[in-house]
């Protein structure tokens, strides 16, 4: 699978049609088996006791998955999650950011399948395993966001 977009171009997308995580997600590296990305961590993704949220977990799988989807696809911006399973493994730790790593396992016309493993930064055992399924719409000038 060829590189069609950087990890400049995909942060480039995410500030422009994904405001919303921008501030929170940066896609670090785009690699020919996999995609890095980036959660800062900060207090409103904490939970009680201190520890990041589930809700962070996932919405880090959901955004560097899609981006390693469209990293190979480029930007389609109504690609959507169809299935979504997470595996919470063990506590991330306090204070660190959260780097995902992902594979694309399956990359179809209609049908991408992607797998993200979830880290605390600098810690070698994955805090959450996470396997998604994006439905990939014809790409028409609707739904490119270039």
């Amino acid at each position: 699978m060829d590189i069609v977009m950087d990890a400049q171009a995909l942060n480039a997308f995410l500030a422009r049609d994904f405001p919303q995580v921008a501030d929170a997600c940066s896609i670090q590296a785009v690699l020919p088996d996999r995609l890095v990305a980036r959660w800062r961590v900060d207090d409103r993704h904490l939970r009680p006791g201190g520890t990041v949220g589930g809700p962070s977990i996932f919405a880090l799988a959901d955004v560097a998955i899609y981006c390693a989807i469209l990293s190979r696809i480029g930007p389609v911006a109504l690609a959507v999650t169809t299935n979504a399973s997470v595996d919470f493994m063990r506590k991330p730790a306090a204070g660190r950011d959260l780097l995902a790593e992902c594979r694309i396992l399956k990359l179809g016309r209609s049908l991408a399948v992607a797998e993200a493993l979830v880290f605390s930064d600098g810690m070698a055992d994955p805090v959450a395993r996470c396997s998604m399924t994006y439905s990939i719409p014809p790409k028409t000038p609707q739904n490119s966001a270039l």
